[in-house]
């Protein structure tokens, strides 16, 4: 195929694309008007009057020839290109009808065929209007791959990086290496993928993930390359830059999801194939019909005007656009589509498996509850046990510290830390020796009992002293997101039925999918055997996605029918998944459900349609109501089969209105156009 069609099956350098046929459209549009107007039939139907001799007799078959091996050039390549890959389809089929039309006006300019057979002003058309269709689908495909593009220019343009010796300077980003360190200014877009080592900021992600809610991001914690910091400055120490950054492998997942090859398209490429025959067909029964019927001229323009309706080019455009703008929706709503039979198949899902540990909890320890001893507050529990705890590094302590941040307690100074390995910590808070810890603690400080005792089911509960008094204590567990209760919650309104699979014990499982009304539990699952898991509830009948964020979810991530990795967990992972989630929201698998259910809508509704357009307009242009004096002009078999390629991208821009961010589906407010 020529260059400039290269893109028509696979669709790729869009925008490219549809400047070329833009161009193409408007010389040849035109070089259409003379054509038209020296052209001796059209003024015969019209009314007005051409001398019969003279220069002007000529305008229409030399403008015309150019419009035809210019203008028709790149359907007359794709034909060629289809021969050559025993694959006839649309550009076949255009190439026979602008090819009859040439050759049939030719032969009545030179006197040879009849002169009712002077189809110049047609073919000016013809060639017209396949090139607008052209157009308009190179550009609509252009509007859906503009996710690759804004992607692109979401990283800044600069980087301010600094020296050693403190200083700084600004420098592109093709100078950035990793370990370089570089700050980011309030406002100001990361541009590289790295971890904040001094500052803390509120940074806007929802360009990664789709959700709008700006997060904290302080010293340790990963940042994204195109991310926003808004309130605060940030140094970050660079970890991956240029095709290695989150964003990068962002844009690369979208392209090789808008160039796989679904079923829905299998299916659409057949059809066209198909319709070849058909149209070749019908184009052979009509020219005898007509010939024995003693009309030829009748048989020249109802073969013709059968090539020109049976174009599958509405046919063509029908899946690629829809999952191309699906796609893209995703994108910019945080979910990756890697594999299209994925989104296909996630419309089908009837059982949901989530990783319990970084998917529906945090995969970190929270305080969960507080239980104050007589005479205590929660608040005062709280603050003594943070003052002890700010000096350590251990995940509970932090998690202590982050409670009492939450409840915005004043941090009172602490001395003289202690930390005791499988004891606890100690410290002199206000003069007053506090110690944080569990049994041991209270056994070091000839404590016999636990006198004070949280409810919380499975969670690691730390005793507060201060001198030799309990006085409260404090629950830790893997806190549950959010967000978790909601999706489920969702989830069971459309009958999905939820499970979850962990490694950890059955009483730490069966709390957590108590308090989220979980319908099956898997507790106590080595890595290796998940993937068994998988294949019981799929055995049990269930069409079954699996959510989950580490290396050991791999192996169901693969088992599954539709696998979804939550985005910020590993590469393996990801790598297993059909559908990569770029947040950790577990609502976004309600996204998924949606995007699944109305791309398929979209793709039938556009499938029956090109389809059932064609079935019907051919025979209407072989001219089986002639009898009756139903006839359709050739000229408007062309109108009509652009009509019907605009109907499909109309059809398939609808999915534009689609709302993906995270929690929206969850809440049951996502448009599902249906029209």
């Amino acid at each position: 195929m020529d260059s400039e069609h290269a893109g028509h099956a696979g669709h790729g350098d869009h925008a490219d694309h549809a400047a070329r046929f833009g161009r193409l459209f408007w010389i040849m549009l035109v070089l259409a008007v003379p054509v038209v107007l020296a052209n001796a039939m059209f003024a015969d139907l019209v009314g007005y009057t051409l001398p019969h001799d003279g220069p002007v007799t000529w305008i229409s078959p030399l403008l015309g020839t150019v419009m035809y091996l210019w203008g028709g050039r790149p359907f007359l390549a794709g034909a060629v290109d289809e021969i050559r890959a025993h694959q006839p389809g649309m550009m076949l089929l255009i190439a026979l009808a602008i090819t009859v039309a040439f050759v049939a006006s030719w032969g009545a300019t030179l006197g040879l065929l009849a002169h009712d057979l002077d189809f110049w002003w047609e073919l000016a058309l013809l060639i017209v209007i396949m090139l607008l269709g052209h157009w308009i689908e190179m550009r609509s495909l252009g509007q859906a791959s503009s996710a690759l593009d804004s992607l692109a220019a979401l990283l800044p343009d600069e980087a301010e990086r600094l020296g050693a010796d403190g200083s700084t300077d600004t420098v592109p980003l093709t100078a950035l290496r990793a370990d370089d360190l570089v700050i980011v200014r309030p406002g100001g877009r990361v541009p590289a993928d790295g971890t904040v080592v001094d500052g803390a900021a509120d940074v806007d992600e929802s360009m990664i993930t789709g959700e709008s809610v700006t997060v904290r991001r302080a010293v340790g914690d990963r940042v994204v390359a195109g991310t926003v910091t808004t309130d605060s400055a940030l140094r970050v120490r660079v970890t991956a830059i240029g095709e290695d950054t989150a964003l990068a492998g962002i844009r690369r997942l979208v392209a090789e999801a808008q160039t796989s090859t679904s079923r829905a398209q299998v299916l659409a490429d057949r059809a066209a194939g198909w319709l070849f025959w058909f149209a070749l067909g019908a184009a052979l029964l009509t020219a005898a019909t007509w010939l024995l019927l003693g009309q030829p001229e009748s048989a020249v323009t109802r073969t013709i005007t059968v090539l020109v309706i049976a174009c599958p080019h509405a046919l063509g455009l029908a899946i690629p656009l829809v999952v191309s703008i699906a796609t893209e929706r995703a994108a910019r709503g945080g979910v990756l589509i890697t594999d299209r039979r994925a989104l296909e198949a996630m419309r089908t899902v009837d059982a949901v498996l989530f990783d319990k540990t970084g998917t529906l909890t945090r995969g970190e320890p929270a305080v969960v509850e507080v239980v104050p001893a007589p005479g205590s507050t929660p608040d005062e529990v709280v603050a003594a046990a943070a003052a002890v705890e700010r000096d350590s590094e251990h995940p509970l302590g932090r998690a202590i510290v982050a409670a009492a941040d939450e409840r915005g307690l004043p941090a009172a100074a602490a001395s003289d830390f202690r930390a005791r390995n499988g004891v606890g910590v100690t410290a002199v808070v206000g003069g007053a020796t506090v110690s944080v810890g569990g049994p041991g603690m209270l056994a070091a400080h000839g404590i016999a009992a636990q006198h004070v005792a949280p409810t919380a089911s499975g969670a690691t509960v730390l005793q507060v002293i201060r001198g030799d008094a309990v006085i409260g204590a404090l629950a830790l567990a893997d806190a549950v997101r959010p967000e978790s209760r909601q999706a489920i919650d969702a989830l069971h309104a459309r009958g999905v039925h939820v499970a979850m699979i962990t490694g950890d014990a059955q009483a730490v499982a069966d709390a957590v999918a108590a308090d989220l009304g979980i319908d099956e539990v898997f507790a106590g699952v080595l890595p290796e055997d998940k993937g068994a898991k998988v294949t019981a509830l799929q055995q049990a009948g269930h069409t079954v996605a699996v959510v989950g964020d580490g290396v050991n979810d791999a192996p169901a991530l693969a088992q599954a029918d539709v696998g979804l990795a939550i985005g910020a967990g590993t590469d393996v992972a990801i790598a297993s998944a059909g559908v990569v989630l770029a947040g950790d929201d577990p609502r976004s698998v309600l996204s998924v459900i949606e995007l699944s259910t109305a791309t398929y809508r979209k793709m039938i509704q556009n499938l029956t349609w090109a389809a059932g357009y064609n079935l019907i307009a051919v025979p209407l242009a072989a001219g089986v109501l002639a009898p009756w004096g139903i006839t359709m002009p050739m000229e408007v078999g062309a109108l009509l089969m652009s009509a019907s390629t605009v109907v499909v991208a109309l059809n398939a821009q609808l999915l534009r209105r689609l709302d993906l961010r995270p929690g929206v589906a969850a809440r049951g407010t996502t448009l599902s156009p249906g029209t």
